[in-house]
């Protein structure tokens, strides 16, 4: 992973919430959060947490559970917070490769969409297992391949139209860079986890036009600090707008998305 990609800062935190969020991220919240309420936790931790799609989902799904929400970026979590202002969720800056938590505390820790971002990953799913109460649970999901998701593919596509020299990596690289099962499981294993199992879920994502999708894209994550990079003579957003009306039409569009979701057990305590 490159050291921009989990950099969220500026005005990307803000298109992020208002285009990706509503157009990738809520359905599948909801999923996990429902997932999560199964296990009636009373105590929870989410990592990588952003702008709060998955802690507002798991608020509603779990009124009194005591949620603590925390990310990397302060600027994704004052978003959260704005948007969000219940009373059980707690909002704090931290690294998951560091987290500022005693050991075993947390009936769960749950993350949407953001073990990707990790530089070190069995280093933070080793922190995630020391803060989890013998037999707590992981829960999280990650992207499956770029060419299972068919707005991402049609961006990658298109930004790889518009910069053949020197295309843009970023969504193949971290977001879409994830996604062997097999893989992840053994990382986990080697951290310390049990009984992990995993499960291919497929949506429909839904955008009012196909400009919302390249906004989403282009504007709200750090695909635009790649774009800004080139210094492009064009209009990129306009280019990739164009290229997504080419393919799914104009006036609302969807596309087919799938991604991984990864359960994974604390062991009992010795």
């Amino acid at each position: 992973m490159a050291i921009n990609d989990a950099c969220f800062q500026g005005d990307i935190p803000a298109a992020y919430d208002r285009y990706l969020v509503p157009i990738l991220f809520d359905s599948y919240a909801a999923d996990l959060a429902r997932r999560l309420a199964s296990l009636h936790p009373h105590r929870i931790l989410e990592v990588a947490a952003g702008s709060g799609a998955l802690t507002r989902a798991i608020s509603s799904a779990l009124p009194h559970a005591e949620i603590i929400a925390t990310d990397l970026n302060q600027a994704m979590l004052d978003v959260a917070a704005v948007k969000h202002l219940g009373g059980h969720v707690v909002w704090r800056q931290a690294d998951a490769s560091a987290l500022p938590f005693p050991e075993q505390i947390f009936d769960a820790v749950t993350s949407q969409f953001g073990v990707m971002f990790f530089p070190d990953k069995e280093r933070a799913y080793r922190e995630i297992l020391r803060v989890l109460k013998p037999k707590g649970t992981f829960l999280f999901n990650t992207w499956d391949t770029v060419e299972n998701n068919a707005f991402a593919k049609a961006v990658v596509a298109a930004t790889d139209a518009l910069f053949p020299d020197d295309p843009l990596p970023f969504f193949r690289r971290t977001p879409h860079g994830y996604f062997d099962a097999e893989a992840i499981r053994s990382e986990l294993e080697r951290a310390g986890f049990q009984s992990v199992t995993f499960a291919k879920v497929e949506k429909t994502s839904r955008a009012p036009s196909a400009r919302d999708v390249a906004t989403a894209f282009c504007k709200g994550s750090p695909l635009r600090m790649e774009i800004e990079a080139r210094e492009a003579k064009f209009d990129v957003l306009s280019r990739v707008t164009e290229a997504l009306e080419q393919t799914f039409g104009k006036g609302p569009i969807e596309g087919q998305m799938s991604a991984l979701v990864f359960t994974a057990e604390a062991p009992r305590q010795a």
